[in-house]
């Protein structure tokens, strides 16, 4: 069965104004569907992200085992952000790889 083309529905949807990112991953770049390199800078940039999150709520995590932290929920919800977003990237990884995996199974 065929599936049907969906070339101008990237451009038939208007992009929704006035809501903000979640902050777990970078936000999407114009892309063209000749760069390949788009999907590894959106990965790493994501991993990057999420380094970066798991150092803060290591930094939270200390502070609030040694006593020097006012707010315990800084440090849980920082600590539950960096969760969630390890696990939307290794998702997103394991897709990639999957994806691959197919079109290396095809024949020519």
């Amino acid at each position: 069965m065929p599936v049907p083309a969906v070339s101008g529905l990237a451009s038939a949807i208007a992009p929704v104004q006035g809501v903000a990112g979640t902050g777990y991953l970078p936000a999407a770049s114009e892309t063209t569907a000749t760069e390949g390199a788009g999907f590894a800078t959106a990965l790493a940039g994501a991993v990057d992200n999420v380094q970066q999150l798991q150092s803060t709520s290591k930094q939270l995590s200390l502070q609030a085992v040694t006593g020097n932290l006012e707010d315990i929920h800084t440090a849980t919800l920082a600590s539950t952000r960096a969760q969630v977003t390890l696990e939307l990237v290794a998702a997103v990884r394991n897709k990639g790889v999957d994806a691959f995996n197919e079109i290396m199974r095809m024949q020519a």
